[in-house]
């Protein structure tokens, strides 16, 4: 097992080095502008995540505060922010009592180095009345940066900071222990070290981890030992500088977004298992998403550190953001330019479930899709019926898609009928999309459950392999589903060539078997495993 811990500790001062370094850049070197793919001009109104960001919620809104023209006029109210102390990332626990938690890094605004004094920051725990502040900071939890706060099966609090975390009995704990995760790499290598972590519970009370280089792990409990499942990161296969991954899990998928901080542009993404990731086009988030109901905008130059608020069903219904008004080496002590804590709200997204039993096929005659109720939305009465379209998310999002043929209403729920021709979407498909218009003229979209789906499926993850002598090859296979795999065949490639494989027996969760491969490959071949679909 490694510990990584001296690592760690270098990488953090090298990345803070890195940082000091590019505040000497000029300010065209610190943004480069990325070139869009030509065919997101066609995306229409939900097809990227950012359509989900709706207007700020009316707050107090002041003017001449710090901060350049763009920000100046803004709600003071919303999120967390201080004159004396410069506030970065952070993300919001709920407790029995109906109190929100907001854990985030700050540091004093007069510091010696400006911005570049978070490398000494402090986590602060503030708590609101509601999710979108204002937040007072009532204490401080320890020493760190970036943190992420979750919740254990049991009921404890952690709150992960660059290098370790924070663990407490409840969300308002005064006392908080400080440890260190430990890190099974299991052979593979490690993307950009680990730092700027993210973390999603799964069912069972694991929970499955992202790290800043998109490398995916998972730890039992959420405090055991996280294990790499991948050898490879599942970011977008593009230019960019990747950094504050965050991860959720609702009651159908995994969501992933990723930023690019040089080209100040977001990706999103989803997955069935957490492994194996489809990425949606278009701009998950871009500067000046935070906007007021009355079409003005509160116009900050970088928003990083995206966390999620998830409601009852597990939607993602707000994000928070890390925000500054400037380049991070123009933030100099006592100047009129600083960072705060920004509250936006989401559209949660409809509850949508295929009703057909069997496989979407040829053969199919007709699929029905119901749209569930509930409070404030009634899709009968609230929905045009003739704008929506329904099928693979590569075409609605592109405005094609299967429409209705009859709609009818099943209690408060809306049942719609389609064609079985035009829902001809790929087997692999676990989600798919609808985007609509409400009679009010607003985006609704959202994704539906497969009946015939298996939403809890078994993965398999096999080590680096390693040579045992002469045309022999070694290597651990673990299932680290929820459920038991099928017996299947473990394949030995060298690059884009199978060269040989062997067959692994059913595993249950988290039970692992060793597995010989006899194949013929060069001293330097880039070996992989991989598994026959059973």
């Amino acid at each position: 097992m490694n510990t990584h811990n001296h690592t760690q500790q270098f990488i953090t001062r090298i990345t803070s080095v890195a940082f000091s370094l590019l505040t000497l850049l000029p300010a065209s070197a610190q943004i480069q502008e990325r070139e869009r793919p030509a065919e997101w001009a066609n995306l229409i109104e939900g097809g990227k995540f950012m359509d989900r960001i709706l207007p700020m919620p009316n707050g107090k809104k002041q003017k001449g505060l710090w901060g350049t023209k763009e920000v100046q006029d803004r709600y003071v109210d919303n999120g967390l922010e201080s004159k004396d102390i410069s506030f970065w990332g952070g993300n919001i626990l709920k407790d029995k009592n109906g109190k929100y938690h907001l854990y985030v890094a700050g540091w004093p605004e007069n510091s010696p180095e400006g911005h570049m004094f978070w490398g000494n920051s402090t986590v602060f725990h503030a708590v609101a009345d509601n999710s979108f502040g204002p937040f007072h900071v009532e204490n401080t939890v320890g020493k760190g940066h970036n943190p992420e706060a979750f919740r254990l099966q049991d009921g404890r609090i952690v709150v992960y900071v660059i290098d370790g975390y924070y663990i407490a009995d409840s969300e308002d704990s005064k006392v908080w222990t400080y440890g260190q995760f430990t890190f099974d790499d299991r052979g593979h290598d490690i993307i950009e070290g680990l730092s700027n972590l993210t973390f999603a519970p799964r069912q069972d009370g694991s929970f499955l981890m992202v790290c800043r280089g998109g490398g995916i792990w998972v730890s039992r409990d959420g405090l055991s030992p996280y294990e790499q499942l991948t050898d490879h990161r599942v970011y977008p296969d593009v230019e960019g500088c990747f950094e504050d991954p965050v991860v959720w899990r609702d009651s159908l998928q995994y969501h992933l977004i990723v930023n690019d901080w040089l080209g100040r542009i977001a990706f999103y993404e989803r997955s069935l298992d957490g492994l194996h990731w489809v990425i949606e086009p278009g701009e998950a988030y871009v500067p000046g998403v935070s906007r007021h109901k009355d079409g003005s905008v509160e116009g900050w130059f970088k928003y990083e550190r995206i966390k999620i608020r998830q409601d009852e069903y597990g939607r993602a219904c707000q994000a928070n953001f890390a925000v500054i008004d400037t380049l991070k080496g123009e933030d100099q002590p006592c100047d009129r330019h600083s960072s705060k804590n920004i509250a936006l709200p989401l559209n949660p997204g409809m509850r949508m479930m295929v009703t057909n039993t069997e496989p979407i096929t040829a053969k199919t005659k007709k699929v029905i899709l119901r749209i569930q109720a509930e409070d404030g939305f009634s899709p009968a009465e609230d929905l045009n019926i003739e704008s929506i379209l329904f099928g693979s998310y590569e075409d609605v999002n592109y405005g094609r898609g299967a429409k209705a043929i009859r709609s009818e209403k099943d209690g408060a729920d809306l049942l719609l009928t389609f064609r079985g021709k035009d829902c001809q979407w790929s087997k692999d498909e676990w989600a798919p999309k609808v985007i609509a218009k409400k009679k009010d003229g607003t985006m609704a979209y959202g994704y539906a459950r497969l009946p015939y789906v298996d939403y809890t499926p078994a993965i398999l993850s096999a080590k680096r392999p390693e040579a045992q002598g002469d045309k022999t090859f070694r290597t651990k296979v673990k299932n680290y589903g929820l459920k038991a795999s099928l017996p299947t065949e473990a394949e030995l490639w060298n690059g884009d060539t199978m060269i040989g494989s062997s067959s692994i027996p059913a595993l249950a969760p988290y039970d692992s078997t060793e597995v010989t491969i006899q194949a013929d490959a060069p001293k330097d071949a880039n070996l992989k495993v991989r598994f026959k679909k059973p």
